[in-house]
């Protein structure tokens, strides 16, 4: 039997979701599928050997993509989606897949449909719109002014129409290319496909009377493929070792604080910058590097300290430890009040924070018995995900059934 061909093409705004798809097509068996992955270099050499076809493509610059959700504006224009679904579409045309898996690409609403080309959807639940939870206001100008509580009420007010407007440029492009409108509501654009997996868990983020074609995979656990530090062995055995981690998209300044805040505990303070931040080791009890394999980490650490992302909450979660999430975007906000719902973590505002703020939350998330049960309780869920397995079923559904 001929090889099947599966195209991932992974948006690289930032890391996870460059990572996540990466995952799932190194897990893919060479003898029945022939892999061509495409995404911008940025991530490329966090990868480690490539055992597929890579091809390099546009994405837009991640400090583009950060800026624009600090202050609610929408990350793609028309003129940037048109190209990409040419750049899509030339590229669908030389591969010529089985099967396309895109992760925020959303041009894929487009350039999969236009060639007639099943198309996977990855993405969270917390952006489903089948699900039921409510909206944290982010930080944003709204909130520097008018303060947390009558920020969300005007949040609240204002979302649904900033959803809208957020929707305006894919819907734009589909009608160029004779597809229907989406509508106005931004969850249908992030997770539009023929299927749409979720890499969440129910548990953590729920959904209701999901269509047969949205489904959970479970979480996708990745970390660079690089040597521990040289310091790592030599990590006091007898405190508690804390794993600070803001990855590609966290607010990086918030690296000071927590040092400032930790630097006099009875702890070992383990973070990794992702070369966003250049901070001077200010105590012995603090080590810091680029990047460290996170997941070997997390197993160490009595505790977890991040942007509250589901990369890094899962990480930890998969490990069993609790964590603090310090979230700053919708995206983050969304999947870190989630775990702070199942009790297995903390959440706060990047916009809020400070030395003492944290010192207290740190101390209270390491004395709390109940927290870290549930964390591992979740622990034991998501180990009996196998993500791997169900998105391969999944590909081979998009595969074996013809599209309407």
């Amino acid at each position: 039997m001929p090889r099947k061909r599966v195209l991932f093409i992974a948006e690289a705004v930032t890391l996870a979701h460059v990572a996540r798809p990466y995952l799932l097509a190194t897990a893919l068996d060479p003898e029945k599928y022939e892999i061509c992955f495409a995404s911008h270099p940025r991530y490329k050499s966090l990868m480690g050997e490539i055992p597929f076809l890579w091809r390099d493509i546009t994405s837009i610059p991640s400090e583009q993509f950060l800026t624009a959700l600090s202050k609610g504006s929408p990350v793609y224009n028309t003129e940037t989606l048109r190209n990409y679904v040419k750049e899509d579409l030339d590229l669908i045309r030389q591969f010529n897949p089985d099967v396309i898996i895109g992760d925020f690409r959303l041009s894929l609403s487009i350039s999969a449909r236009v060639s007639n080309k099943p198309y996977i959807a990855l993405t969270n639940a917390y952006w489903s719109p089948y699900g039921k939870h409510p909206f944290p206001v982010p930080e944003l100008p709204v909130t520097k002014i008018f303060g947390v509580r009558f920020g969300q009420i005007l949040f609240n007010i204002a979302r649904p129409i900033a959803f809208a407007f957020h929707s305006i440029p894919l819907n734009k492009i589909r009608k160029e290319y004779g597809l229907p409108s989406l509508g106005f509501n931004l969850q249908h654009i992030y997770t539009d496909g023929d299927y749409t997996a979720y890499a969440d868990i129910p548990e953590i983020s729920p959904t209701f009377n999901l269509p047969s074609n949205h489904t959970y995979i479970g979480p996708l656990e990745w970390s660079p493929s690089i040597a521990m530090p040289s310091w790592w062995e030599t990590i006091p055995k007898d405190r508690p070792v804390i794993y600070v981690t803001f990855g590609s998209s966290g607010k990086s300044d918030q690296l000071g604080l927590i040092i400032r805040a930790l630097q006099d505990l009875p702890v070992s303070l383990v973070a990794a910058t992702a070369g966003r931040t250049n901070i001077p080791q200010h105590a012995d009890n603090i080590y810091i590097a680029d990047h460290v394999p996170g997941k070997k980490v997390a197993a160490a650490a009595a505790l977890v300290i991040c942007n509250g992302g589901s990369p890094t909450t899962y990480q930890a979660l998969s490990e069993g430890k609790p964590m603090i999430g310090i979230a700053n975007n919708l995206d983050q906000y969304l999947n870190m009040s989630m775990v702070q719902n199942a009790g297995a973590g903390k959440l706060l505002r990047a916009g809020q924070t400070s030395v003492s703020g944290i010192r207290k939350a740190v101390e209270a998330v390491l004395s709390d018995r109940e927290m870290a049960s549930n964390a591992q309780n979740l622990m034991h869920l998501i180990a009996q995900c196998h993500p791997e397995e169900k998105f391969e079923a999944l590909l081979q559904r998009a595969i074996n059934q013809p599209l309407a």
